[in-house]
């Protein structure tokens, strides 16, 4: 059941939204929860048993946790430090056994279901290679929706019980209704239980701004992926599928159209499911903060999918910082080497964790891997040469605030992810570097010129939509940039232009979508992961 389909709005949604606001406050999580696992039948069926095996293990596993926890605190009381410190060790051990347990059985069905068939194919390739006999089966399984997104998000749940952040909830209800929160089921954002545990449980009264405003980012949401998204994917796809017979422009375009179409993709999704949870008075974690408006590669991330790098940094970086072999590589790099490039070194292993992970979790396949590196590769040169940028401009006498600098740092960012992003979508990794290649080979300006560059998916009309929407998209988030709301702006304005203006965008979604004859509905690109 995709977001922008009929049968999601205002068909599924809507009757959840009336279900919910029939109930009395104190009950309203019982409607969210069952559609919450209407929604989930409906679009993996039996496969919801995986869903169910992660609530009732996450929510086992914290409450035995939060007991040791517990004992810790009461059998400290009163015990010498020494005694303490056993004490401690002994409670730590329990507490692994059961975390490593629960995690490692939760992310052993991620592991099987998303990626033994690449573990499967790539054994049976060494194998083949080292000329030994036999071969490993290999199964290809159906993937239960959102199973990368709740795994995640009951992990953090996990570590957090374990660490003492918060106590885990005896609320089974909750705990179940937080990690399948339907809204959140496709694409995310992966939030965390302190933030949202909470918010989907209690009742929440009607408030209608609260209703307006989900309603004007679902319909933004649509502006971006139906009327935008959509379109530059037709002419993405035509250069992409049939690569080999294209070259110069003809990639930098689709190259260039694609990263607009996943931004405008991915954030007209979460637009639109931000605005499904407002619909129930929830406010979900934004995943987007202007993102193009980055200086550097490693803003660019703190910016692009905020919730995923923010459980790699929370969960991955600083678990593997703060452990003890690592701490003991770091003293060894401080050490051995000069202050600065131990630390660097330091600082990128730590790193290399963080990206091997987040170009897996993308799909099981190299081409996701080696993304992970590119992206490694470029934040670890770009903190080891950052010094020596910053001794040139002052020697220079160049301010690293000064416009020109601003707008350097600014397009060779967006030139480096649109090159990722060609990885990103490339059939391969060795297509992606032929395709990459390629750009090179007979550039020219002329086909751009001659309007070659029409009826290849997209024609004139279609270029149009995109440029008037690459504006109005771009001015948004330079409002946004400069903390100006444009949501309350409108709500500020007179009646009669506030709702010309809602009209204006529904009747864009209906009469310039990308869908109808000639068209093709494109799924969401993240739900794949």
């Amino acid at each position: 059941m995709s977001f922008h389909s009929w049968l999601y709005l205002p068909c599924f949604l809507g009757m959840a939204v009336l279900l919910y606001y029939c109930f009395p406050l104190k009950y309203r999580f019982l409607p969210l929860l069952l559609s919450s696992m209407a929604f989930y039948v409906l679009c993996s069926r039996k496969l919801i048993v995986f869903l169910a095996v992660t609530i009732v293990s996450v929510y086992a596993a914290a409450r035995i946790l939060d007991t040791f926890n517990e004992e810790f605190r009461e059998k400290k009381k009163g015990l010498a430090k020494e005694e303490r410190k056993q004490l401690k060790k002994q409670v730590e051990r329990k507490k692994k056994a059961v975390l490593y347990l629960a995690v490692l059985l939760n992310f052993g069905i991620l592991f099987v279901l998303k990626y033994g068939n690449f573990l499967g194919e790539n054994i049976n390739q060494a194998l083949k290679a080292l000329h030994v006999g036999g071969r490993i089966p290999v199964f290809q399984f159906l993937l239960p929706l959102g199973i990368s997104f709740y795994t995640l998000q009951a992990a953090g749940y996990l570590l957090d019980v374990s660490r003492g952040k918060y106590r885990a909830d005896k609320n089974f209800a909750r705990v179940a209704l937080f990690l399948s929160f339907f809204p959140q089921m496709v694409e995310g954002p992966i939030a965390r239980y302190d933030e949202t545990g909470h918010q989907v449980y209690e009742g929440h009264r009607f408030d209608y701004e609260t209703f307006t405003s989900g309603l004007q980012l679902i319909l933004w949401g649509l502006v971006k992926k139906v009327v935008l998204a959509d379109r530059a994917n037709m002419f993405v796809n035509t250069i992409f599928k049939q690569y080999e017979q294209y070259s110069g422009i003809y990639i930098v375009a689709a190259a260039v159209l694609y990263t607009f179409q996943i931004y405008t993709e991915f954030s007209g999704c979460m637009d639109i499911v931000r605005g499904s949870a407002l619909l129930f008075g929830i406010q979900l974690p934004e995943n987007f903060r202007q993102p193009f408006a980055a200086k550097t590669i490693n803003e660019f991330w703190q910016r692009w999918h905020m919730t995923l790098g923010g459980w790699l940094r929370d969960y991955v970086f600083y678990a593997v910082s703060f452990c003890g072999w690592y701490q003991k590589f770091s003293k060894n790099c401080r050490e051995k080497w000069p202050k600065f490039f131990g630390g660097w070194i330091s600082a990128v292993g730590a790193l290399f964790f963080v990206w091997f992970g987040m170009g897996l979790w993308h799909g099981a396949s190299w081409k996701y891997v080696l993304y992970g590196m590119y992206y490694f590769a470029l934040i670890s040169i770009g903190m080891l040469l950052a010094p020596l940028g910053e001794k040139g401009m002052q020697r220079a006498g160049i301010s690293p605030k000064s416009a020109g600098v601003q707008i350097v740092g600014k397009v060779r960012t967006t030139a480096l992810v649109c090159v990722g992003m060609l990885f990103f979508r490339a059939e391969s990794f060795t297509a992606g570097l032929s395709m990459l290649k390629s750009v090179f080979r007979d550039f020219s300006l002329q086909p751009l010129l001659e309007g070659k560059l029409l009826g290849l998916g997209c024609d004139g009309y279609d270029f149009a939509i995109l440029g008037i929407g690459f504006v109005v998209v771009s001015l948004v988030g330079a409002w946004k940039e400069r903390n100006i709301n444009v949501r309350e702006k409108i709500s500020g304005f007179p009646l009669p232009f506030r709702w010309g203006v809602f009209y204006a965008g529904l009747f864009c979604v209906i009469l310039f979508g990308a869908y109808g004859f000639g068209y093709n509905a494109a799924d969401f690109i993240y739900a794949q992961f």
